[in-house]
């Protein structure tokens, strides 16, 4: 495990927690199996399947950011992570097959901190197309509330312009637990 990673993540994350080991180890793995070194800009593009600690790692120590465009959140719940190296055309998907054994968390966290790789993520290379780069949109200023929304997230309801926060959703899908 390279330590300078785990200083780093420590220190944008703020504390130290096991979900923040995961993120650590699959940033080693990225850089094992890939061969891939911190993104400056949009050579490597990551979509994350979760919204936990690991991600703090991944965009201090790969350089896969929201603000860069290079970091794309799928709400699927799973720690799996996958990376687009735009330069070598490879895709690889870590999917961390560990669960939490019985020790204690700070046990559970060396363990991560220890193990191989290999035994923490099931790594395989994927044939995933690879994310456009970012783009920047136009600003749409709101005709309910008067902020500006990029123009890709602005609804017409009423025959007016209107940002997310304003806009009232319409459907008749129904989900378990009542109507979407």
């Amino acid at each position: 495990m390279n330590l300078d990673f785990w200083d780093k993540a420590r220190a944008f994350h703020g504390h130290a927690c096991p979900g923040l080991a995961i993120g650590v180890r699959v940033c080693d793995a990225v850089v094992e199996k890939m061969g891939a070194s911190p993104s400056f800009d949009e050579e490597l593009v990551c979509i994350v399947e979760n919204d936990a600690c690991g991600v703090d790692a991944i965009q201090a120590l790969i350089g896969c950011t929201f603000g860069k465009g290079n970091l794309i959140y799928k709400n699927t719940g799973k720690n799996a992570y996958t990376f687009f190296d735009r330069q070598k055309g490879k895709a690889m998907r870590f999917y961390f097959k560990k669960k939490m054994p019985d020790m204690e968390r700070e046990a559970f966290q060396q363990y991560l901190l220890d193990a191989p790789v290999d035994e923490l993520f099931d790594c395989k290379e994927v044939a995933w197309d690879i994310p456009s780069h970012a783009r920047i949109f136009a600003s749409v200023i709101c005709e309910i509330c008067g902020e500006s929304a990029a123009e890709n997230k602005i609804r017409v309801q009423n025959g007016k312009k209107v940002c997310l926060d304003c806009f009232t959703n319409y459907s008749r899908i129904i989900i378990q637990g009542g109507i979407a």
